[in-house]
């Protein structure tokens, strides 16, 4: 198991993790996906209150290789938004399951993050992309 890939964290296939957090679920881009995209230079997140679909676009972030969309890792409402990425979007670069988080959602199931990947199950599918 890759150090990149923390155990205690969910996956989804579009690199998106998901952490819970008391009842909450915090959610943020993998170490993957911020290698794929290069230095990071603005996250655009949902409003707080907002609801959001899994598998569905919650925003983009743009890095100066692309813009890529953001995808919901399950149905649940927004709580709080990484107000720090407005004028730091490079933390996502620097720590992306820390500090670079984007997200604190209220899931819409309380097994939400049962339907996603485990660190063992995203490391292989990472494996069979490269």
């Amino acid at each position: 198991m890759s150090a990149e890939i923390p155990a205690e964290l969910r996956y989804t296939k579009e690199h998106e993790w998901a952490r819970a957090d008391g009842d909450a679920v915090v959610v943020g881009i993998t170490r993957h996906a911020v290698d794929q995209l290069g230095d990071i230079t603005l996250v655009s997140l949902p409003d707080v209150g907002a609801t959001i679909t899994s598998g569905e676009s919650f925003g983009d972030i743009d890095s100066v290789k692309a813009v890529s969309e953001l995808f919901a890792p399950m149905d649940g409402e927004v709580l709080a938004l990484n107000g720090e990425l407005d004028d730091a979007p490079e933390k996502v670069n620097e720590s992306p399951y820390g500090d670079g988080w984007m997200l604190k959602l209220k899931p819409a199931s309380a097994d939400a993050l049962d339907g996603l990947m485990s660190a063992d199950e995203y490391a292989a599918f990472v494996a069979e992309q490269t």
